[in-house]
Parts: C-alpha cells; sequence; structure tokens
C-alpha cells in the first residue's frame, strides 16, 4: 500500500507530481534545500502535453496571466539589425517561443500555491540518507530528522544529489560542450518585445529576452575549453571568466557586460543531458532533470517533466494497492521513456550548427535563417519533435 510519499525538489516537478498525488488520496512532503519557494531562472515555455496538464489543473489561466508576452524571437547582426525572425507559435509546436512563456520562478510559485494547503513542505533541508527496506524508506534529513515514507521521488535537479545517494555508480551526465551564464539586467525603451538572439565569433552567444516586468532575461553561452573550468570559480571569479570571453564580441555586450557585475541571480552551468539506464531502484524513482533532462537547448525540459509528473502519479494511483510497489514506477518508464527519448533528439550539429565559430559561419547562418523565415518555416533548431498531439496523452482517474 502506498499512502506516503517524499519528493525531494520543489520547482516544478516536485509539485506538480505533490498536486497529482494529493488529489488520489496520497499523502506528499516536499523536501528543499532552498529556504523558500525557488524563483530564480529564466523564461520557461510549456509545450505538447504539459499544456492538457495544466488545464486538468485548473491553473491555465492563472499561468497565462503571468506569461511574459515574448512576441518571438529575432536572429540580429552585430549592428543589431534583425536579420530573421519567428513569431510566437500559439499552438505550442515546433516554434522559438510558445504563448504560453512564463518566469520559472513564477510559474513555481503558482505550483507551490495550488499544493502548500495538501502537502508538507520542509524548506532549508536536503536528504542526507536513504536506508531502503521491503516496507519502506528510511530517509534521514540534513537537519538530523528521520522519518519513513513508502516512496521517494528525486525531481532535484540535472545534478540530484538524490540520484547520487540511490545509484551506486551515477554517470548519468552527457556533456553538450557548452557552458552558459544567466542573469537579470535592466531594460531599456529600445530593447522592445522580442528576444535577440547574437552570434559572435568563437561560438559565443548572447540571448537577451524581455520578461515582463521591465527587465531582460540574459544568457551568455559559448563553446570553449576556456569555460570548462568555470565550475572552480565562485561567483565574482565567474563573472570575470565571462566578462573575458565576451569583452570583445560585439553588438551590446558591453552593456551586457557591466549590467551582469551588479546582478544578483547570476548562475552558470554546462549545457548537458541526463541519461539513465533506469529511472528507479526499488522505492526510489527519478522524475524531470533528475531522470531525464533534455538540456535547455531542446525547449523541453519543463514541458516533459510536467508531463512525466503526471504520469507517475498516475501510475503511482494506479497501482498503489499492488503488493508489488515498483509496478507503478515500471509503468511509468515504460510509458515515458519514448517520450524522452524523442525530447533528447537535438537537431543535427546542435548545439555546434547554432554557435559558429567564424563570421563566415554566422553570416551563412543568418542568411539560412533569413530564408527560412521569409518563408515561414520551421528551422533545423527551433524546438523539436516532442510537441506531440494531445489527443494522445492518457487521462488518469484521480
Amino acid at each position: 500500500m502506498i499512502s506516503k510519499v517524499l519528493i525531494s525538489g520543489a520547482g516544478i516537478a516536485g509539485p506538480t507530481l505533490a498536486f497529482w498525488l494529493n488529489r488520489a488520496g496520497i499523502e506528499t512532503t516536499i523536501v528543499e534545500r532552498a529556504p523558500s519557494v525557488p524563483t530564480a531562472g529564466q523564461q520557461i515555455d510549456i509545450r505538447g502535453p504539459a499544456r492538457e496538464v495544466i488545464k486538468r489543473m485548473g491553473l491555465e489561466d492563472v499561468i497565462r496571466s503571468k506569461t511574459t508576452d515574448e512576441r518571438g524571437l529575432a536572429f540580429i547582426d552585430s549592428t543589431g539589425k534583425t536579420r530573421a525572425a519567428y513569431g510566437v507559435d500559439a499552438s505550442g509546436g515546433d516554434s522559438f517561443s510558445s504563448d504560453i512563456e512564463i518566469l520559472r520562478g513564477d510559474l513555481a510559485s503558482i505550483f507551490y500555491e495550488a499544493t502548500k494547503d495538501t502537502t508538507e513542505y520542509k524548506f532549508g533541508d536536503t536528504i542526507a540518507e536513504l536506508h531502503q527496506s521491503n516496507d519502506g524508506v528510511e530517509v534521514h534529513f540534513a537537519s538530523g530528522a528521520s522519518q519513513r515514507f513508502d516512496l521517494v521521488i528525486a525531481a532535484d535537479g540535472m545534478r540530484s544529489t538524490t540520484r547520487k545517494i540511490t545509484f551506486d555508480s551515477d554517470d548519468s551526465l552527457k556533456h553538450l560542450g557548452m557552458y552558459t551564464c544567466y542573469f537579470t539586467i535592466p531594460a531599456n525603451d529600445t530593447d522592445g518585445e522580442w528576444a535577440k538572439w547574437y552570434n559572435a565569433p568563437g561560438r559565443r552567444c548572447i540571448l537577451a529576452r524581455p520578461d515582463g516586468h521591465g527587465s531582460l532575461r540574459t544568457y551568455l553561452s559559448v563553446m570553449s575549453g576556456a569555460a570548462a573550468h568555470y565550475h572552480e570559480l565562485d561567483t565574482n571569479g565567474q563573472k570575470r571568466l565571462m566578462r573575458e570571453i565576451f569583452s570583445d564580441a560585439g553588438w551590446e555586450s558591453e552593456r551586457i557586460l557591466d549590467s551582469m557585475d551588479a546582478a544578483t541571480d547570476f548562475y552558470m552551468q554546462d549545457i548537458a543531458q541526463v541519461k539513465m539506464p533506469s529511472w528507479s531502484r526499488d522505492r526510489v524513482a527519478l522524475l524531470g532533470d533528475a531522470a531525464y533532462c533534455p538540456s535547455p537547448i531542446s525547449g523541453m525540459g519543463t514541458s516533459v517533466a510536467m508531463e512525466g509528473a503526471y504520469v507517475l502519479a498516475g501510475e503511482i494511483a494506479r497501482h498503489r494497492d499492488n503488493e508489488d510497489h515498483t509496478k507503478g514506477l515500471q509503468a511509468y518508464e515504460r510509458k515515458m521513456r519514448p517520450r524522452i527519448e524523442k525530447a533528447q533528439e537535438l537537431p543535427p550539429g546542435a548545439p555546434a550548427l547554432a554557435n559558429p565559430q567564424t563570421s563566415w559561419g554566422i553570416s551563412v547562418m543568418l542568411f539560412v535563417l533569413g530564408l527560412a523565415s521569409w518563408l515561414g518555416v520551421a528551422t533545423w533548431f527551433s524546438g523539436g519533435p516532442a510537441a506531440a498531439d494531445e489527443a494522445q496523452f492518457e487521462e488518469y482517474e484521480f
């Protein structure tokens, strides 16, 4: 009998799972390292079956009320001239911008409000040890507390500590050779309502996106060994590193770098995918980026995390009375793995193809993008094959 579930991570996947488990009458607890709901992060979009998930949660209207109203993505040259433009796709399909673009922190807050009265939240704490037995999982928290649960679900991100505790050999990260930092800067009157993508020689890219709050959510990405040691540096060291790399990038790099120095939400990561041969071990299962991060360049991370949470909750509820508690976890993986394999299929040559080494390569890319946008067709890195037919999305009885 499954009646009590611990979820690690209060981002997007964890609270979505808790929402549906609560609907099924299963008690949930969420443990989160941060002292409160994680509010940092950039824009995320909701595509494919995930759009059906928020409808069934009754949260579509409130989510749409918090969208950034980004009009689309413009590819610009060093003078700021638009060379290709792709508007918002209202269907949530293979496009650069969806009509549901929302700040990650805003979405996390919405899910927290929807679950705070039915889920126990343990902020400022983490899982330190797990001990599985025939009748449950004994969890020891970093705070010193201990508690027993029927299942533990790790939804604590690409570098999940719960995954490392559970799986003896965690060789799941597949690095893609790109390093990206994220931060928020003040917007000015000339920024407009379009996201802007700028490439500089040396496989460098600047992406600036309006967030609907008077700011730009900014990304600096580079494919270079010069950034490979970023994890050895503190935040100030990482900022200095990115200033060195982007100091001669052109366009508005000087303004962006100066604003970066003052940014309080700066963080940096290497771009990678998570590929696990199995998403569960006995009574512990993985969800979202902890199980199958498709990487930010796929544009599908949030959507497949929400979809996976819905399917996992449905299968746990469906098999809650089964003597073999692993059947629900196995059914979840069987149904979601083909979907994840599609979401992780990056366009050929990505991410290098979207980040040319030379000025000539950038010119060719902009010409191809401009032609494609003029013809009104999708491009080789405008989303992915994962925006599936919502009519094929299973509905569980909660």
